[in-house]
């Protein structure tokens, strides 16, 4: 990789923490500053590396083409669907790692959340009314698991305990130490048995839209759809419409448009849980993200290869 040295932090206290944490070796070999569309005090013209905003990135990222020499962009999300254009022409590395455990248990508890009817409990005390049902549990259920990738990984894991039937969908078929990696060409096979479908497959030109008409009408009556991925991997009119015909249920952490208007139908779509896309933003992301940072610059310092790289 060609010589990295000046290198941009979104903000000061960013910088500030994972300076205090770098070796005096590392520290002496970068040139670390501050610039973002938040603090464009600085000229990034000459900057050899930009660490994007963990929210709000793409109006710095809509800036770059003002530096000059760019040769490495650093996400603080696991996904790099923002600056997927630049992959192939800068080397593009990830915040993967930081975010995977905090996504893993909110997609666990979307998933018993609408199983349970816990969401309709919340709405149902605000009321006090005492609605006793018999209700779904996860125990039992044949989970299909849309992405295999880190976060997918943590979702297994922590599915493992609630005696479920898990499958695991890739973009190819393949072995791993867990057992059978199935492919997208699977999913007719797939699908007609899916009690849950969790999804966490990355953004791209492949998924954009994947999970559209065709995909959901080959889902059982009942199912239920949870992503936690990117909103656009789901085409929304689609899932409406089986939401709205009583169908099918959803979980959703993440949606397309993004933030949801307030008008959109979606909110008030029956069998619905959303969230406003809250995966990976606990208190359990700052402290990783500095981890991954600190040993990303330690790494350029010493000339070697990144972390995360796309």
């Amino acid at each position: 990789m060609s010589t990295i040295t000046k290198i941009a932090f979104p903000d000061p206290d960013l910088l500030d923490d994972v300076r205090s944490r770098l070796s005096e070796s590392a520290r002496s070999a970068l040139d670390l500053r501050v610039w973002s569309a938040e603090h464009p005090d600085s000229d990034p013209a000459d900057l050899d590396a930009v660490i994007l905003p963990y929210l709000g990135a793409e109006a710095t990222v809509a800036k770059l083409d003002d530096i000059n020499d760019l040769k490495l962009v650093q996400a603080q999300t696991t996904g790099y669907d923002v600056v997927n254009h630049l992959v192939g022409k800068v080397t593009v590395t990830t915040g993967a790692g930081a975010h995977a455990a905090a996504t893993a248990e909110l997609a666990v508890a979307l998933v018993l959340a609408r199983l349970r009817g816990l969401d309709e409990a919340a709405r149902n005390q605000l009321t006090g009314t005492w609605d006793h049902q018999r209700r779904l549990s996860l125990a039992d259920r044949k989970v299909t698991l849309l992405g295999v990738g880190g976060i997918g990984e943590e979702i297994r894991r922590r599915l493992e305990p609630f005696e479920v039937e898990i499958t695991r969908v890739g973009s190819r078929a393949r072995e791993d130490e867990h057992g059978t990696v199935y492919g997208n060409d699977d999913l007719a096979q797939i699908l007609p048995n899916t009690e849950v479908l969790i999804i966490v497959t990355p953004l791209n030109e492949h998924t954009e839209g994947m999970v559209d008409a065709e995909f959901l009408a080959q889902l059982p009556d009942g199912a239920l759809v949870c992503n936690v991925g990117r909103g656009k991997i789901v085409d929304t009119d689609a899932l409406l419409a089986e939401l709205e015909s009583d169908r099918l249920h959803a979980a959703l952490d993440v949606v397309d448009p993004e933030p949801l208007p307030e008008d959109h139908p979606l909110w008030k779509a029956p069998n619905t849980l959303i969230a406003p896309h809250v995966g990976g933003n606990t208190s359990a992301f700052f402290p990783r993200i500095l981890g991954i940072l600190t040993e990303q610059l330690e790494r350029i310092a010493a000339g070697e290869e990144p972390l995360n790289k796309v």
